[in-house]
């Protein structure tokens, strides 16, 4: 039994951040019922995204299809709004409706920029909200045009991760009050809240906010860097302590004098110059072997097929294989509420049927829902 067992929640089909909240509600144990809109527009979401959840299809703008969508709505713990403001609205779905006929819902809300501000309307992907938080400005080598860090800060660790802490905090607050509330999770928001570290250095005058590859944890240091092996395979090195960083000089064969004042910025250049040529002598394997593990904090920089395949990660069990596709396990681990992935990716409308008939829907109805495009 996952942490979530006895939690439903009804997660309107989207992309990227509220796939992976549910998802994630979903390996914790929780019952996800995704809705998929009819009729379907041919970009459905990310099928590991999808998986272990339940599919309903339904035309949300047939007073039939929304009926059905509220009747779970009143049976729900959480929904998960996807959409750009004012579209649930607009659909019948909206805080006000869903609140008033649960009034115990935690109504989620996933977008870029906010649901307020003079962006709130606007489209947008992970790059274009993390552009306006800073933290795309710092992502580079110094003089080079900034570098996509995938969609991982904003989508990711900023939507879907930030809109699951919100949801799960406003039902541990349900349990004290017996309310539900509307959670505002918005990527740009996200982004920013992971940049705390970077801004506590920026008061401090340590860390230069004009330019990029020049700072402690941007790829300025010479002791937390990516550096090139001798067979074109990469390694990183992050020696930030003075321990790690005196243990990383022994075994290189250098000693203090070789590289004074290591936190010096203007001596940076040429420490990584200096640590670069070390490098370059021995293949990734070879430096792996030498110093994986130690003090030296040496980790070889790995492709996503070469990942899984990794001694911790394969201890750990990191990735799992789900109808053929290798893809994250489930985390964080619990010591007593496994959490799993029960099944792959739903069809489309797959559970429309045994929801409906637990809704009390006739079965003859159902046929006649079905012929009018209602439900699919």
């Amino acid at each position: 039994m996952g942490s979530l067992s006895g939690y439903t929640a009804i997660e309107l089909a989207g992309i990227g951040p509220g796939p992976m909240a549910g998802m994630m509600l979903s390996d914790m144990g929780a019952r996800v019922i995704l809705v998929e809109r009819m009729p379907g527009n041919g970009e459905r979401g990310n099928s590991i995204g999808m998986r272990g959840k339940e599919s309903i299809a339904v035309n949300l703008k047939h007073p039939e299809g929304l009926s059905v969508i509220l009747k779970l709505v009143e049976r729900a713990d959480v929904l998960i709004d996807p959409y750009r403001p004012g579209v649930c609205e607009r659909l019948g779905l909206g805080p006000e409706v869903c609140l008033e006929r649960n009034p115990g819902l935690v109504y989620g809300r996933i977008t870029g920029w906010g649901q307020d501000g003079p962006l709130a309307n606007s489209p947008g992907h992970d790059l274009g909200y993390l552009s306006i938080t800073g933290a795309l400005h710092a992502i580079g080598e110094d003089g080079a045009k900034p570098q996509i860090p995938l969609n991982m800060v904003a989508d990711m660790g900023g939507g879907g991760m930030l809109l699951l802490n919100g949801i799960l905090a406003a039902l541990l607050e349900r349990g004290k009050s017996g309310r539900g509330q509307v959670v505002d999770a918005a990527m740009v928001d996200g982004a920013i809240l992971q940049l705390i570290s970077i801004h506590e250095m920026i008061g401090k005058d340590s860390w230069d906010p004009h330019r990029r590859g020049v700072n402690l944890l941007d790829g300025g240091a010479h002791h937390y860097n990516v550096y090139e092996c001798a067979n074109g395979k990469f390694i990183t090195i992050s020696a930030l302590e003075h321990k790690f960083h005196a243990f990383l000089l022994d075994a290189l064969g250098l000693d203090q004098d070789d590289v004074p004042n290591r936190n010096d910025p203007s001596r940076w250049p040429a420490y990584r110059e200096l640590l670069a040529s070390i490098f370059k002598t021995r293949s990734r394997q070879e430096w792996c072997e030498l110093l994986e593990g130690t003090d030296a904090c040496l980790s070889p920089v790995l492709d996503l097929e070469e990942a899984p395949r990794h001694p911790a990660n394969r201890a750990r069990s990191s990735h799992v294989t789900v109808d053929g596709i290798v893809q994250p396990a489930p985390a964080p681990r619990f010591s007593r509420t496994d959490s799993l992935v029960r099944h792959g990716a739903p069809a489309p409308g797959e559970h429309t049927r045994s929801i409906l008939l637990e809704l009390g829907v006739k079965p003859s109805r159902i046929g006649e829902l079905v012929g009018t495009g209602t439900v699919g």
